[in-house]
């Protein structure tokens, strides 16, 4: 299998499992049909058209790939219809977005060098692909975007190891379709595994205020 096709793979799978996230906060937020369709196209194509868009790549897949419209439509529909088989529809949600995370920082970080940029941007790309639709979908369901909550488990840096992988090992003679794959279930694991410990990034670290202090 040819490493073109291995990122069209993660890539569509991205997709399916973004919209899945997006359409089950939907849900959650008890939104319609409509609202439903909406947060499943904002998270699975978010981040994506923000990189066509820095790395010129116009218009965005979004627009010419038919497919990437359909996935999305598709795993709005199915949640629809199926969500009450989950139990925990918040973890179910986290879970998919977890997923999601791992394949776009993966698939975003290979498309940045593909079209020539350095190791540096390619990795903030990837994660911006990553975090770009979470982000939108938490504005649209009048959430704080999980990327900036107080405390929040460990989101943004999880993807960002795993597009310095990438990023890294696209410069070795690596097999890079084994590379990413293994990084994009790596930073899957790593954002499970901070959610059920709750790992959270430092926060600056600020002196307590003497007792005297005026209030």
């Amino acid at each position: 299998m040819s490493a073109r096709t291995v990122i069209d793979i993660l890539e569509l799978a991205g997709l399916y499992v973004f919209a899945t996230s997006g359409a089950l906060m939907a849900v959650h937020q008890r939104f319609d049909v409509v609202g439903i369709v909406i947060l499943a196209l904002l998270t699975a194509l978010g981040g994506g058209i923000l990189r066509d868009l820095i790395i010129g790549d116009t218009p965005p897949a979004a627009f010419t790939n038919v497919s990437y419209l359909v996935i999305p439509l598709v795993a709005a529909a199915v949640t629809f219809f199926v969500h009450p088989v989950f139990q925990r529809l918040t973890f179910t949600m986290l879970v998919f977005d977890a997923a999601g995370l791992g394949l776009f920082c993966v698939t975003g970080t290979l498309k940045a060098l593909d079209f020539g940029l350095g190791s540096l941007q390619a990795v903030l790309l990837g994660i911006t692909t990553a975090v770009g639709g979470g982000v939108l979908r938490d504005i649209t369901a009048r959430q704080t975007p999980a990327l900036v909550q107080v405390d929040t488990d460990l989101y943004s840096i999880p993807a960002a190891a795993g597009a310095a992988v990438v990023a890294a090992a696209h410069h070795t003679a690596l097999p890079m379709p084994a590379v990413a794959t293994a990084a994009a279930v790596a930073v899957f694991v790593f954002r499970i595994v901070a959610m059920l410990r709750h790992w959270t990034a430092p926060r600056a670290w600020h002196r307590g205020a003497p007792d005297n202090a005026p209030d």
